[in-house]
């Protein structure tokens, strides 16, 4: 319920009251008859009742309309979190299939080679245990050294634990693309927890890889942070929607040429605040449009990039839920900063 229609219905009941608090005292000051005046505070008390039974309905109302507004608000959220993993899941998908590839190309490489150097241990160990003539035995030592030359076994010796190795590199890499997926499109809890924003920008980075590998390199600075009393998977969310921003804004800056960007994060602890700062070297935002980036459904991309709901939810998040600030430095043709300040202790 708007809050302007209510003031309105607040006002005009007031004005109701005080014209018949005015009757009455004009008929009590004109010597009119007790019963008359009883009669008028009667109806006046009425007319109360009736009044404040209204706006106690209309309060309820609004009471209602408002926690409605916020489930509607939290769903938001949680949709819009779950429609960016959706866009990004192509990349997240490369992003896997990329070290899974080289984990099955070194599997097959140290399955095929382990068969060759089984074999000639086992002509080894035959050699030990038969009992052969000095001659014989120097006939089967030509032929294992054969063998080894034929199966390469230097070389064999050489690779296999470093296949081994980056199949173990690999798997790491798919771990921590699916933990960062796991943190990420994990439902909000209800109630704050402390949380490492560095690890949470980091996962961020890890999920949105795909959207600025071809156009921007990272760079990095995390500050010594302690741990900040928020909703993680709402930042999380903020994280991602400043980053994908960033090379967003990057690639139109570079007009389809093969020019690389950057984007940089940085994390402080200043006070009682903790600072993150996410910059680009994209467009800029022009002076005409810096008033209205944080409305609801603004936005300046095209068609299926964007829903204009990134930086709105961002703020809301930000300022609404964390009692932070949600800014930004911007210069046309040199890029943009996003500061986001939050609170250690809501």
């Amino acid at each position: 319920m708007d809050q302007q229609p209510l003031e309105k219905r607040l006002e005009a009941a007031e004005k109701t009251i005080a014209a018949l608090m005015r009757r009455v005292e004009v008929q009590v000051a004109s010597g009119a008859s007790a019963f008359a005046v009883l009669e008028q505070n009667i109806a006046l008390e009425r007319v109360v009742a009736d009044k404040t039974a209204e706006l106690e309905a209309q309060r309820q109302e609004l009471r209602e309309a408002l926690t409605h507004l916020r489930m509607t608000q939290a769903d938001l959220v949680q949709a819009q979190k779950l429609e960016c993993v959706g866009r990004l899941a192509s990349g997240i998908a490369h992003e896997i299939n990329t070290p899974i590839q080289f984990v099955s190309d070194n599997v097959y490489f140290v399955r095929e080679s382990l068969g060759e150097v089984i074999e000639i241990l086992e002509r080894h160990r035959r050699l030990r245990v038969q009992g052969l003539s000095a001659e014989a035995h120097r006939e089967q030592l030509a032929e294992l050294e054969r063998a080894e030359e034929e199966a390469d076994l230097d070389y064999l010796l050489e690779h296999i634990p470093t296949a081994l190795e980056r199949c173990t590199e690999g798997l790491g890499r798919v771990a921590t693309i699916v933990r960062s997926m796991k943190e990420f499109a994990h439902p909000s809890q209800k109630q704050k927890t402390l949380a490492d924003l560095n690890q949470a920008l980091a996962s961020t980075l890890i999920i949105a890889k795909n959207e600025y590998k071809y156009v921007a390199d990272i760079e990095t600075d995390y500050g010594e942070l302690p741990l900040v009393l928020c909703h993680p998977g709402e930042l999380n969310q903020v994280f991602l929607n400043l980053i994908v921003n960033a090379a967003h804004a990057i690639g139109s800056a570079a007009g389809g040429a093969d020019l690389r960007g950057t984007i940089r994060v940085v994390t402080r602890h200043d006070g009682d605040v903790v600072r993150v700062s996410i910059s680009d070297t994209g467009t800029g935002i022009p002076e005409s449009i810096r008033d209205h980036v944080f409305d609801p459904f603004f936005t300046t991309k095209e068609v299926g990039k964007g829903t204009g709901q990134g930086l709105s939810i961002a703020r809301s998040v930000v300022v609404d839920k964390h009692g932070g600030a949600l800014t930004f430095d911007s210069e046309v043709g040199r890029g943009t900063t996003f500061h986001i300040r939050l609170p250690l202790r809501a």
